[in-house]
């Protein structure tokens, strides 16, 4: 793990603070509960929206370690631990699978530190990596990344690419993607206005408040995917990507009766041939 020296500020929102409000964690400032409220006030739905995108991550960890052989995960912007963590779900299918975790949050550093990751190259080995996932270099140039890539793995954007504008977030999948083997898997889900206009609300509270959000359409987030083999379904609502997988919930649990509308988030899962 990276030398850390975390400077929290309390007087700007972050979207990681905000993000562990909504799945009722406790790490997180007045200024972000401020925010958070807002985006609720926007689009109610907002924390089934965020317990399903985690609920998703279980999934899908799951589903790449039990029925594809993955050993090897790579998270970018990870955000602030909310149990069960990605490394427990593969952990405790496999318990050599070995995990980097990438963010640059100071609330996550410091929770980074505080865990006391293990550096090095050993089955069952939890790293992390501080880096800014727009400057790629840090992270592909680190000896976490450039050690975990001599086999296949499971690269997962949740609820992170729709804080990047333009052909950024593109440029940042297609760069990582080269960088793995063939039989590596790309997992994401992102943000949608296609659903529900309370997001484009979401969307304008998020820049006002300083802090970046980008929603895309079902093509645009399909485009992610360019040239890999999306696993069946292909790009869904998330609440429908393999929900006959038992999931331990976050908080309330989304019921028959809910609505597309009510999650917002569009994901896939594909495989680098």
């Amino acid at each position: 793990m990276c030398g850390m020296d975390v400077e929290l500020d309390s007087t700007r929102p972050s979207p990681a603070r905000v993000y562990d409000y909504f799945l009722g964690g406790k790490d997180n400032y007045e200024v972000d509960r401020q925010a958070a409220q807002q985006v609720e006030a926007a689009f109610p739905g907002i924390k089934k929206a965020a317990r399903e995108n985690r609920d998703l991550m279980v999934r899908a960890t799951r589903l790449l370690a039990a029925e594809h052989g993955i050993r090897r995960f790579l998270d970018l912007g990870t955000g602030i631990p909310t149990e069960p963590n990605l490394h427990q779900i593969a952990q405790g299918i496999a318990p050599e699978s070995r995990i980097v975790y990438v963010d640059n949050d100071p609330m996550v550093l410091a929770h980074a530190r505080a865990f006391g990751y293990t550096d090095g190259n050993e089955a069952g080995s939890i790293d992390f990596v501080e880096a800014d996932i727009s400057e790629l270099a840090k992270l592909l140039e680190s000896n976490a990344f450039r050690s975990l890539v001599d086999e296949p793995v499971s690269v997962s954007c949740y609820g992170l690419l729709h804080f990047f504008d333009g052909e950024l977030p593109y440029e940042i999948v297609d760069r990582i993607m080269a960088a793995v083997p063939p039989g590596s898997y790309l997992a994401i889900s992102h943000a949608t206005g296609d659903l529900n206009d309370q997001l484009e609300d979401v969307e304008k509270v998020y820049r006002d408040a300083g802090m970046n959000a980008r929603l895309r359409t079902h093509a645009e987030i399909s485009r992610f995917f360019d040239g890999l083999e999306l696993l069946d379904p292909g790009v869904v609502v998330s609440r429908k990507w393999h929900v006959e997988q038992p999931t331990p919930r976050i908080g309330a649990q989304l019921g028959d009766q809910d609505m597309d509308s009510d999650v917002a988030f569009y994901c896939g899962v594909a495989r680098k041939p």
